[in-house]
């Protein structure tokens, strides 16, 4: 198959793959703060404050570390993202390897975690094989500077990195704000709702965007939804 007509699919990680509320997410902030606290001789609740405040204002803490404090990106990532006893707490879904295998086109890992981190997590799930490239944060480095997702520019050189055109890929996703940014650029977009926190909050965001934002293409639990096309558009 001509690989500019195939379909391109773009599996975020972190609570798209695996319940990554359930350990990772936690022990992540926790060495965050841990960091700051260490590297900018902050007390605890002035760095908890200040990783809050700069994932708000950037979407990752990190990127306001390095503009505002000099921090390095190698520095803070390799030392956030230890987590002793992640092998032991990584949850993912039985049938995943399975549809995956199943599912046509090339499949892409698009994660603002380390490469390292993101190449655990796989290995755990036992899916790394199933996937054709990782793209890290490592790897969304722009003029310089590190341009995670939600940033168009850096979706927009995926693409042509890929050698496709932005049309021909889909992006899987628990994160809204990073799916309104690859429709923008001409992307598919699906919703991945499998992990997210209960089914209140499913409910919740369901009612508050009417059912789903007008950039979500498509909303799914299971990839297995992603094989069959049982996809709920409402």
């Amino acid at each position: 198959m001509n690989g500019r007509r195939a379909r391109v699919w773009l599996f975020d990680l972190d609570n798209t793959l695996h319940n990554a509320s359930h350990f990772a997410f936690g022990g992540i902030n926790g060495a965050m703060t841990e960091y700051i606290v260490r590297e900018l001789s902050m007390t605890p609740p002035e760095a908890d404050a200040l990783r809050r405040a700069y994932w708000l204002r950037y979407g990752a803490t990190l990127l306001g570390l390095v503009r505002h404090h000099g921090v390095r990106a190698d520095h803070f990532l390799h030392h956030t993202h230890v987590l002793p006893g992640l092998e032991d707490s990584v949850h993912g879904h039985p049938h995943d390897l399975q549809a995956l295998r199943r599912l046509r086109g090339r499949k892409v890992i698009l994660t603002n975690a380390p490469r390292a981190y993101a190449l655990r997590v796989l290995g755990v799930l036992g899916i790394a094989r199933a996937f054709d490239a990782i793209f890290a944060i490592e790897d969304m480095r722009m003029f310089g500077e590190l341009r995670p997702k939600p940033d168009a520019r850096m979706l927009r050189r995926l693409a042509a990195r890929l050698r496709v055109p932005p049309h021909r890929c889909t992006l899987v996703e628990d994160t809204l704000a990073h799916q309104k940014a690859a429709r923008r650029i001409g992307m598919k977009t699906v919703w991945m709702q499998r992990w997210m926190r209960g089914a209140a909050r499913v409910h919740k965001l369901a009612s508050r965007h009417a059912m789903r934002p007008a950039y979500v293409d498509r909303r799914v639990r299971s990839l297995g939804e992603l094989v069959s096309g049982k996809m709920r558009s409402r």
